[in-house]
């Protein structure tokens, strides 16, 4: 095994366990601070996004959902931030070689990534705010439907247009179809720029998954775990050292998320997580294996779609209640359950599509 190889890995475990002990060491800090703002809904939601009196969510969540704080997001993307603007200015001050290669802020590979991160995530935290505070247009509170909208457009469009300008990048891979197994990459050119969009649209839709307490988190942790895992079999050493510190902090923030949930995640945490799914689906090659990792995402925001266009067409609804882990709740499953399942349904999913991708 070579040195090289050997301090790869050492650098992506080292940071992964350095932002997993930083939000650990920082939580209790932030859960106190968010508590003294009160920094929590006032009032549970009545109505779900079809505009309809939510009774089934309101039974089963209306105390937690005053009594729990928001915004522990915070300590996912703050922790990251640190550590890698830290890191970076220690390799810029001193002339040791390791610390020099610790360094993982990367034009090529980190700083389309961060900015989507703490970018998606700001925006988030205003919109966590406004919704403490009973302020917005939302169902919930908070910015309204398009306005978040057009924040994750602009996001995409960004990050699209360095994707193309600055990195040069026109391809898609196309997994076993073609050239079996290894599949083809296929030039698409300027229309990386829209697809982009599209994807980072479809990331942010999968922020429903926020629900239950650890659920959202543990989903997360896999998936970024598994990007980590192709960033670093396709030697992108600082893209798998991002990837997997912002699962080591995820599994810190589990620590106080799993029931009972000390706070939530809130849209600081959610919008800003998937918005970087995107990115590093397209750093990885990996768009078109991403709708199998992000199984889980995928099947809660389809599961809304499906109940807005039966509730439109049809009049009625499919569900008991949107998004489907509500639904299993309405049968009277409990909330740990449907976390603990969700947890290993989304870890099968990321793991079948690490397959598919790495296959030569």
């Amino acid at each position: 095994m070579s040195v090289d190889y050997s301090f790869s890995v050492a650098k992506v475990l080292f940071f992964s366990g350095v932002c997993a002990f930083l939000s650990l060491v920082f939580a209790p800090v932030l859960i106190k601070f968010l508590e003294k703002i009160d920094f929590r809904k006032k009032n549970a939601r009545t109505k779900t996004i079809l505009g309809d009196k939510a009774e089934i969510f309101h039974s089963l969540h209306k105390e937690r959902e005053v009594s729990v704080v928001r915004g522990g997001g915070i300590l996912i993307w703050l922790s990251l931030t640190f550590v890698i603007f830290f890191t970076h200015f220690l390799a810029q001050i001193t002339q040791i070689w390791w610390i020099k290669k610790l360094d993982f802020l990367s034009r090529k590979e980190t700083w389309l990534p961060l900015f989507a991160l703490v970018s998606a995530s700001l925006i988030g935290l205003l919109d966590d705010y406004l919704t403490v505070r009973n302020k917005g247009s939302y169902v919930g509170g908070g910015l309204g439907f398009w306005r978040r909208f057009l924040v994750v457009f602009l996001i995409g469009l960004l990050g699209g247009l360095w994707f193309y300008y600055k990195l040069n990048w026109t391809t898609i891979h196309v997994p076993l179809f073609f050239n079996f197994p290894a599949g083809i990459d296929v030039d698409i050119g300027f229309f990386i720029v829209p697809l982009f969009i599209l994807v980072t649209l479809a990331c942010w839709a999968g922020g429903v998954v926020d629900g239950l307490d650890g659920l959202a988190g543990g989903v997360f942790a896999s998936l970024f775990g598994g990007f980590a895992i192709l960033a670093f079999l396709q030697g992108k050493i600082n893209l798998a050292t991002f990837s997997a510190s912002i699962c080591g902090a995820l599994l810190a923030f589990l620590w106080y998320n799993v029931p009972p949930a000390r706070f939530y995640m809130g849209e600081t945490g959610t919008m800003g997580l998937t918005v970087t799914l995107a990115v590093l689906a397209f750093l990885t090659d990996s768009v078109l294996i991403l709708p199998l990792m992000a199984g889980i995402l995928v099947i809660e925001a389809g599961s809304v779609i499906l109940q807005l266009l039966s509730k439109k067409l049809l009049k009625r609804k499919i569900w008991k209640s949107t998004p489907i882990h509500h639904h299993f709740e309405a049968l009277n499953w409990p909330p740990y359950q449907i976390t603990m399942r969700f947890w290993i349904l989304s870890l099968v999913f990321v793991i079948l599509g690490v397959v598919i991708r790495v296959l030569k």
